[in-house]
């Protein structure tokens, strides 16, 4: 044996990596999103677009296939926020009128529906008076209230609003009560036993206790106002989403109309979702009950 040579020390290799890093974390997380939650409607889509575009595009077909409605209503689309005066405005502005008559008559109705939920809930004598009166309200139409309103306000912003007030508030009302008197006799004794004020029992034991079924009402509040604004605008006029529906039936803009249902649909999906979210984090950031 050569004893000029000599053993060289094993080179140490790094271990492998225990955990994935972030970067791979994230990658996985969106891959998970992609196929869990997005892949599935899209495909659903597709195929109901294909069936769409395989049952319009004869000759004698009623509605127009999705190909010739995206062709006709394109500068709808691409430019959104035009505005030529009076009544000839975009989608954009057309939409965003019709959100503020929703957002005005929305928030009146979680105001007043809030708070005579509580009431109706608190008080058995409330509840005997009013819930009658409610549930038969409840059951009236939302455009059944437009003529009586614009009688009364003279005027079709105010009515508008009025209609979707008088839409949303039923549910708002309805949950509340329910909830609040869902709210556990322990709870009650417990409030009693170390002398809460209203206000505190309000912010301790009630809101806690009943938020999940407050902001069921919201949400079914905020729907239905969406679709009570869209009604009446076609009868008032002006300004709006619903109107401008109308307007393009008279006008015989079928892709139009097509158009604009989409677009109805996506924003009541995402006040729905608004609606759900600001609930979520109210409710996480208060203490239990």
């Amino acid at each position: 044996m050569n004893a000029n040579v000599k053993l060289q020390p094993p080179v140490a290799t790094p271990p492998p990596s225990a955990a994935p890093s972030w970067l791979s974390k994230s990658a996985t997380r969106l891959q998970q999103t992609l196929t869990q939650q997005l892949l599935p409607p899209l495909v659903i889509l597709l195929a109901l677009g294909l069936l769409w575009e395989m049952l319009c595009a004869g000759a004698g077909a009623a509605l127009p296939p999705p190909t010739q409605v995206i062709s006709e209503t394109w500068e709808l689309i691409v430019d959104p926020f035009y505005d030529n005066g009076g009544n000839d405005v975009g989608l954009a502005w057309q939409l965003l009128a019709s959100l503020k008559r929703v957002a005005v008559g929305y928030l009146l109705a979680v105001a007043a529906g809030v708070a005579l939920g509580v009431l109706i809930g608190q008080s058995d004598w409330a509840m005997r008076g009013l819930d009658p009166l409610f549930q038969v309200l409840r059951t009236v139409p939302p455009l059944a209230w437009l003529p009586l309103s614009l009688a009364g306000f003279q005027d079709s912003h105010p009515s508008a609003i009025f209609v979707i007030f008088i839409t949303a508030i039923w549910p708002i009302i309805i949950n509340t009560s329910v909830g609040i008197r869902n709210i556990p006799q322990d709870y009650r004794n417990v409030a009693q036993v170390i002398q809460l004020n209203a206000w505190e029992y309000f912010r301790i034991i009630m809101l806690p206790a009943a938020a999940p079924y407050i902001f069921t009402g919201l949400r079914i509040g905020v729907g239905l106002s969406w679709l009570a604004i869209i009604a009446a605008e076609m009868l008032i006029g002006g300004v709006g989403i619903g109107f401008f529906i109308w307007d393009a039936w008279n006008a015989s803009r079928i892709s139009d109309i097509i158009l604009a249902l989409v677009y109805i649909g996506v924003v009541g999906f995402f006040l729905d979702r608004l609606v759900a979210y600001v609930g979520q984090r109210i409710t996480r950031g208060l203490p239990a009950a």
